[in-house]
């Protein structure tokens, strides 16, 4: 086995890793002496589902459990109810305990879909928070200055602009880096934004004598379907890990030409060089770049589904847009009476409100039977129609 070549595919898509020296050693050690090393990484669990945005971080670690790594999953359920103020511009709102507990059950069901569940432990850092109790605390703080904590960007800004910072939110990165200390970590993983708290964990393990600092290694922030913003529930241009197989196939699909490579670095699981091999022939003519998007759209979906599932969604996105047929399985509805266009595409919960039905309108992406509608006024009688937003929801229904 190449060691090189072996942190040659560990070092892929990575941002930063901070004491890459120490990274290389566990690796080696690993091979040379059969010696297994901890990966962390903290999710607080402040929404039910994952998004492909997560996978980053989650897909890195899977590839480290297959060169040593046991990787401790901690559920940050004690600090999801303080809330990370990384890149807010405002105090979090806090949780309440039994909204972290339902979305943390939904955390341990689904990153088995990535990870490898005999090279997994799972973690709650309530666990050691509860128990360190006021007097452990007190000492925690006593650790770190004010004015240290006051050098981090988004604590700066909201300083400057004499934006409220609670106490707890500087006690975050204090709380996350004992994290470290608790499960005595060798590599703690996240985003580029989480910098400050990762080298915290750096900090507090040497403070508490672990005789060990991890290494950090930071994944860039995965950009949403737009293209521009990091992928987020909040944006709307997020592909959670839990969607329909033909919404996942159909979303990695949307994706530009030249986003499609950035995912096939962070998400895919092909090598460097297929992945340089299918730029090669992207660039030679040998492949069209609908082929190399479908191939990703279906290594995706096969991950979080399965191949016969992947290959249904593409058969019916084929039969969709290649063919111009009518999905098979349109949801139905039946209404009384004349309908404003914009209220039936509510009513058949294709859309959330009649406001955002009337841009979309407006915005030429309504279809009514096949035909485009720019009328945002339009009442449908009686009889049977056809309902189409954008290009993948549909609605068979019936006034009555």
């Amino acid at each position: 086995m190449d060691i090189n070549e072996i942190i040659k595919e560990i070092k892929r898509g990575i941002a930063e890793i901070i004491d890459e020296e120490r990274l290389v050693s566990l690796v080696k050690n690993y091979y040379e002496k059969g010696e297994n090393f901890f990966v962390k990484a903290g999710f607080d669990p402040t929404a039910a589902d994952l998004h492909l945005g997560h996978t980053v971080v989650l897909s890195k670690m899977a590839l480290l459990q297959k060169h040593g790594a046991i990787v401790q999953f901690l559920i940050g359920d004690f600090t999801a109810q303080i809330g990370d103020p990384t890149g807010k511009s405002a105090t979090r709102k806090k949780l309440d305990r039994e909204e972290v507990l339902k979305n943390a059950k939904t955390y341990e069901e689904q990153v088995f879909k990535i990870l490898d569940p005999d090279k997994t432990q799972i973690h709650f850092n309530s666990k050691w928070l509860n128990e360190l109790g006021a007097s452990g605390i007190v000492e925690l703080t006593s650790t770190f200055s004010v004015a240290r904590m006051l050098e981090r960007d988004d604590f700066t800004k909201r300083f400057k602009e004499q934006s409220p910072i609670s106490i707890c939110e500087f006690l975050y990165p204090l709380l996350q880096g004992y994290d470290s200390v608790a499960l005595k970590s060798d590599i703690e993983m996240g985003g580029t934004d989480q910098k400050f708290n990762l080298l915290m964990g750096r900090q507090l393990q040497r403070v508490y004598d672990c005789k060990k600092e991890q290494a950090v290694m930071m994944m860039p922030l995965l950009e949403g379907l737009d293209g521009v913003n990091k992928m987020s529930k909040s944006l709307g241009n997020y592909i959670g890990v839990t969607e329909d197989a033909k919404d996942m196939y159909a979303k990695v699909l949307s994706i530009s030409d030249e986003l499609m490579f950035r995912y096939y670095e962070l998400l895919s699981e092909k090598s460097l060089n297929e992945i340089s091999q299918i730029k090669e022939d992207i660039s030679n003519g040998l492949l069209h770049p609908k082929k190399a998007k479908e191939n990703l759209a279906l290594e995706i979906t096969t991950r979080f589904h399965s191949s016969e599932c992947a290959l249904k969604a593409k058969e019916e996105f084929d039969k969709i847009h290649s063919a111009k047929e009518l999905p098979s399985d349109m949801p139905s509805f039946t209404l009384e009476g004349s309908i404003w266009l914009a209220k039936a595409i509510v009513e058949c919960k294709m859309e959330s409100s009649t406001s955002a039905a009337r841009r979309l309108i407006n915005s030429n992406a309504v279809s009514v039977n096949g035909e485009k509608v720019q009328d945002e006024q339009l009442q449908l009688e009686n009889g049977e129609y056809i309902l189409q937003v954008g290009k993948r929801k549909f609605a068979k229904l019936k006034v009555v």
